[in-house]
Order: C-alpha cells, then sequence, then structure tokens
C-alpha cells in the first residue's frame, strides 16, 4: 500500500538518519541497548506528574523479575481497588528496559486513571526464547493473586506493550485463557510483532524501512529464536495460534511506514472474526517506534490520549 509520511514523521527520520546512529544489525546487542537509551531523553515529552512511582520484584521461574509501579493522582477505584495495566516494553526481545518505556508508563497510568506496572522481563541473547514469555506469564499470575496487596482490582487487570512488548501481551493473553491464569480484562497491542515468518507484504515494501527495518527484524529474530522450530510455535508468533475466540477485548494499533503493520492488521481482523471485541486504529503516516516520541511527534500524544480513553472504557 502506498505509504506518504506525516510531515513531522518524515522531519523526525531525516534526523534520526542524519545522526549517525549505526544500525542495529552492525553492532552488538549491549551496544544497541545503549544507544538506544540515548535516544530517549530527545524523543520522550515531559511525564505528568504521578501520585508515585515505585520499584520492586515479584518471582519469577528464573529469580525475581523487577517490575515499577506508577500509581496516578485521579484512580478509577472500585471498592478501594484501581484497575491496573501490566505493560511489556518494546525493543525485539534484546533491548529496551524500565527506563526506555517509563515515561510512556507514567502517561498511560495518567491517561488511564489506573496503576500500570511496568516488567523488565529478561532479554535475549542472554535468555532466549521462552525467557521472555516466562517472565511475563509469571509476573501478571503474580500481579493477579496479590492484587490485594497492590490495591489492585484482581477483575480489573490487562496486559499491554509495545512491538516485542505488544507480542508478550498477546501470547500472554492467549496463555491465561487455556492455563487457568487470571481472567483479563484487556489486551493492548501497540503495533505488535505477531508472526515470525516475516512474510508480510510490509516487510518487503521500501516505504516501510524507517527505522525498524526487516534486516533489524531479522537480527532481532535470530538473537531471540532458538532455531527455525520457534518461528511456528504459537508462544513466539501469536498469529499461528488457531484459536482465538474467548480471549480478552483487544486494542490493536498499527502504523503504515511500519514492516509489522501487515501482521498486526491481520491479527485484529482474526480477533473480530473470532468474536472478540476489537478496537483497531492505524496511524496511516507515522513508522514504527513513533508512540515514545510525543516531544517530536504529536500524533504520539494523540495515540495515548485514545489509548487511555479505551483503557478507561474497559472498565
Amino acid at each position: 500500500m502506498p505509504v506518504v509520511l506525516d510531515p513531522d514523521a518524515a522531519a523526525v527520520l531525516n534526523v534520526f538518519r542524519d545522526a549517525g546512529r549505526p544500525p542495529y544489525e552492525t553492532i552488538s546487542p549491549q551496544e544497541a541497548r545503549e544507544w538506544y537509551l540515548k535516544a530517549r531523553p530527545v524523543a520522550n515529552p515531559e511525564p505528568p506528574e504521578l501520585a508515585s512511582v515505585t520499584s520492586m520484584t515479584v518471582p519469577g521461574p528464573a529469580g525475581a523479575i523487577p517490575v515499577r509501579v506508577y500509581t496516578p493522582k485521579t484512580l478509577r477505584k472500585k471498592d478501594g481497588m484501581s484497575p491496573c495495566l501490566v505493560f511489556f516494553h518494546g525493543g525485539g526481545w534484546v533491548i529496551g528496559d524500565l527506563d526506555s518505556h517509563d515515561v510512556v508508563c507514567r502517561i498511560l497510568a495518567y491517561e488511564g486513571e489506573m496503576i500500570v506496572i511496568s516488567v523488565d522481563y529478561r532479554l535475549a541473547p542472554e535468555h532466549k526464547f521462552p525467557a521472555a514469555i516466562d517472565d511475563a506469564i509469571a509476573a501478571t499470575r503474580w500481579i493477579s493473586d496479590n492484587a490485594a496487596q497492590l490495591n489492585v482490582d484482581a477483575n480489573r487487570i490487562s496486559v499491554g506493550g509495545d512491538s516485542a512488548g505488544g507480542n508478550l501481551a498477546a501470547i500472554v493473553a492467549i496463555d491465561a485463557r487455556d492455563n487457568r491464569g487470571p481472567k483479563l480484562a484487556g489486551q493492548l497491542l501497540i503495533y505488535p510483532a505477531t508472526d515470525f515468518r516475516m512474510s508480510h507484504p510490509s516487510h518487503s515494501e521500501p516505504e516501510t524501512s524507517c527505522l525498524l527495518t526487516h534486516n533489524v527484524i531479522r537480527w532481532f529474530a535470530d538473537h531471540y529464536l532458538t532455531g527455525k522450530a520457534d518461528v511456528d510455535n504459537w508462544r513466539a508468533s501469536p498469529a499461528r495460534m488457531d484459536k482465538l475466540a474467548g480471549l480478552p477485548p483487544a486494542y490493536v494499533m498499527t502504523a503504515g511506514a511500519d514492516p509489522l503493520r501487515d501482521e498486526g492488521d491481520e491479527y485484529a481482523k482474526r480477533l473480530s472474526d473470532a468474536g472478540v471485541a476489537v478496537e483497531y486504529k492505524t496511524y496511516p503516516g507515522q513508522f514504527h517506534g513513533f508512540i515514545t516520541m510525543g516531544k517530536i511527534l504529536p500524533k504520539a500524544n494523540t495515540a495515548l490520549h485514545e489509548i487511555g480513553n479505551w483503557l478507561k472504557g474497559l472498565g
């Protein structure tokens, strides 16, 4: 499909290209993590003031999992308990952490009037598939099981994330349905990675090679997956799950100039066809990763506000 970048997005893309950042596929994971974090202050908007931001750990399959709890000043309480979004950051399962998505989580807590708990799951290549998934599932279950001590309403817990984090959120939702996990209120999938076959048309369109390119995705996949068999495992590629009925309501967002655009679009349609309530939003003039760039991309702030409204609509 033809892609025309929003003027603001085109200007930002030129700035990033002129900055001289080496392509991720040419450097080590540790170097990529450092470059990724360096870009945050340039792009992140000023965060809203919250009531509190606290750090803690929750038990995981390989030890303690760091999490960060964001509590806004205004909460939608029922019987003293608040809704909660368990958030998984993006970064291709290789880069990103609690700090890279700190501002996004603050904004989501503010806009959604809910507690947001960001999960610092294990990264590849030090911890390959399915380590990140195991941590995401374990953290979500622990939060549900210990909701009262967190002032969280166990009946109003949602999962969400961007990119790789959207992948994890989709998988956690399926696992919860099939393995007696918490009854989730919703799943927030921001330009999610859903299919490691990487065969959708948007993976090969020149117009989608903006920051996140097909080659970079291959680099992420090579670090994350253990072999070809993982590609068709639904715990890596939720699109490979045949049955999507019975999953929680979903908000699926895609960007026009994004290699992941078509797989996100297809996953939203499959959810809807399976009877899942889906709110689908696409930003045709934006590129992958724009949601964190509210200082330089006004559409990012619009998107987070709209997501907040959807979260409020979950109850």
